[in-house]
This record gives structure tokens, C-alpha cells and sequence, in this order.
């Protein structure tokens, strides 16, 4: 097999492709042959040592994956040789094989695109744990997703719509509003060129968003923010912008706002079953056609680095995937 080494976590440059044992799977285990993996914002951080998990080294990046299981070790029955299954496992991704924790392997359909799975669990999870659980949206509710061009923002339009909301798509260049309108956005805002606190007022007749998504964090926050509308629920998804925003606490007073906190991670371990269940509609979903992964383009898994750079020069819109 061959995968992509980081044995010194100070950045892409430190990656090597290297050539290793294929590895046989231990209790709990299954053996993936990888078909694709896609480009998620924390495989970027955890090779610069930025983020919240800090794994042994050396290790190979990749969390999210889809294959075929190739061999099974002791005591793993839900999973069969030869199983297309999705898997998001936090490392592990970013080469021709893997060994997966077996719990972590979720079945896929008869004719699932590995290219669609590889993309699928941590965009459309999070989404829609954040809008459905965690911000309770309801049919005819309007949200505003920040950063909606992105692989999580074009998961939240898809969702949001699926639950009968109208959605407002922020976004920094017009390229990237048309595609949020062609993934169903009611309507779009460029805050390159349009100032936020505006656009909402008029596109909201003054009354502001009842849920704002917001992966993004940064100098967009706060003016999101101060646009809610009455009993509105701010969704701190992430901070892809890179700072994290300090909001005057007055605003949730004034606004009868609440501040959500969504750690998708943890609300799958904690409860496993309302996650269970969560990931069994959005399968159903996927399959009626109400969403579907956004694929800006894939590359061959030989070329991750420039894959890393094309996710970090913000570029890229959905999702990058890298195939074998």
C-alpha cells in the first residue's frame, strides 16, 4: 500500500508519499481498499498541529474515506468482504488502504458513488445537527448560512430547504452565489461587495433570520449577529476564517437570541443512536434526491498537495475529493 506519512506535524510540505505494510485488521478492525477521500478543513489543521486531536506519530491524515472492505477482524459482524462502506475515522484516509475502526463504517446503498460517500458524513451530519437538532428549524423559518459555497455551507442549503426553510446564501464571490442558487438558495449576498447588515434588512422586510449557520467565525459574526431576528439561534459550526469573534453577550439579551454551540463529534459519540438515526434520513434522503455532495472536482491521491493548496487559497467550492 501507499499513503501519505506525516511524521512531523509543522505543515503540508512535511507529507511524504510513502510505500508501507499492508496491514492486517485487528479485533474491532476492517481492511479498506480506499476509492476516494475527501478534503475536510480539519485535515488541514491536524497536519499543522492545530487541531483538537493531536494523534500519534507518525500518522496518515485523511478522516473522511469510502472503499471496499477487503479483509475483517474478530468480532466485527454488521460488515462483509467486499461492502461498499463510508467511514469517517479522523485519520487514516490519505492513501490506497486504511485500517478503520469497524464501528465507524457505515453500509452503503446498492450504487452509492464512492466519490459521493467519500464527501457525505462530515458535511451533511454537521448540517444537519446544527439545523435540525441543535437549532430547531421549522418549515417557512428563514436561515442564513455564511460561507454557503463551501462543502458543510452547500449541506446546510440542501438541508434547510429539505425542511421547508427559506435560505439566504453569504458568500464571497458572485461565482459562488450562482452555485448557491443553483443548490436551491432563495436568495444570496455577496459580502464582498454588499454590506451584510443591509442586504438582510431588506431581504428579511427588517425582521432578520431566525437561525443563523455560521462555520465560518471572523469579522462576519458579529454583524450576523446583530441582524438575528427575535428568538433567533446562532449556530457556531467553525471558524474557517481563523479568528474566533468575541460577541457583545447584550445582543442575545436584546434579541432574546440564543448562542448554539455544534460539535457534530462529540453528539455522535455521546449519543449514538439520535446519530444513528440522523445518519439513517439523510441516506434516505441522499436517496430521493433531496441532497446531494457538492464535487467541485477530484484529484488522484498522488496529488494531495496540491489539492491542500487549492483548499487553503479558498477556491474551492463543495467539496475536493482524491481518488485512487
Amino acid at each position: 500500500m501507499h499513503a501519505w506519512l506525516c511524521s512531523n506535524p509543522i505543515g503540508v510540505d512535511a507529507l511524504n508519499w510513502q510505500e508501507l505494510p499492508t496491514p492486517t485488521p485487528g479485533p474491532g478492525q476492517a481492511l479498506i481498499h480506499i476509492e476516494a477521500a475527501s478534503l475536510n478543513f480539519p485535515d488541514l489543521l491536524i497536519v499543522q498541529n492545530k487541531y483538537q486531536m493531536k494523534p500519534p506519530l507518525p500518522f496518515v491524515p485523511g478522516s473522511e474515506y469510502a472503499g471496499v472492505v477487503l479483509a475483517l477482524g474478530e468480532g466485527v459482524t454488521h460488515l462483509r468482504i467486499g461492502q461498499s462502506v463510508a467511514c469517517l475515522s479522523g485519520t487514516g484516509g490519505f492513501g490506497t488502504h486504511t485500517l478503520a475502526p469497524a464501528k465507524l463504517c457505515m453500509p452503503l446503498p446498492e450504487g452509492f458513488p464512492a466519490v459521493d460517500a467519500a464527501a457525505f458524513i462530515m458535511t451533511y451530519a454537521t448540517s444537519h445537527h446544527a439545523l435540525i437538532d441543535r437549532g430547531q428549524l421549522k418549515a417557512g423559518e428563514t436561515v442564513l448560512v455564511l460561507g454557503a459555497a463551501g462543502g458543510v455551507g452547500t449541506a446546510a442549503i440542501q438541508i434547510a430547504k429539505a425542511a421547508g426553510a427559506r435560505v439566504i446564501a453569504a458568500a464571497s464571490t458572485d461565482t459562488k452565489c450562482a452555485l448557491c442558487l443553483s443548490q436551491g438558495a432563495d436568495a444570496t449576498i455577496n459580502y464582498s461587495t454588499q454590506n451584510l447588515r443591509e442586504a438582510l434588512k431588506s431581504l428579511t422586510d427588517g425582521k432578520g433570520p431566525d437561525v443563523v449557520y455560521d462555520p465560518v467565525g471572523g469579522e462576519m459574526a458579529e454583524p450576523a449577529f446583530r441582524s438575528i431576528a427575535w428568538r433567533g439561534r446562532y449556530l457556531v459550526v467553525g471558524f474557517a476564517a481563523g479568528p474566533i469573534p468575541a460577541l457583545p453577550w447584550n445582543l442575545a439579551l436584546l434579541k432574546g437570541a440564543s448562542i448554539v454551540g455544534v460539535f457534530w463529534g462529540d453528539f455522535s459519540r455521546r449519543e449514538p443512536q439520535a446519530n444513528a438515526a440522523m445518519m439513517q434520513t439523510l441516506l434516505q434522503w441522499y436517496e430521493q434526491g433531496k441532497i446531494k455532495p457538492v464535487i467541485d472536482h477530484t484529484l488522484p491521491m498522488s496529488e494531495l498537495k496540491q489539492a491542500y493548496a487549492e483548499m487553503g487559497s479558498r477556491g474551492v467550492m463543495g467539496k475536493l475529493v482524491m481518488v485512487n
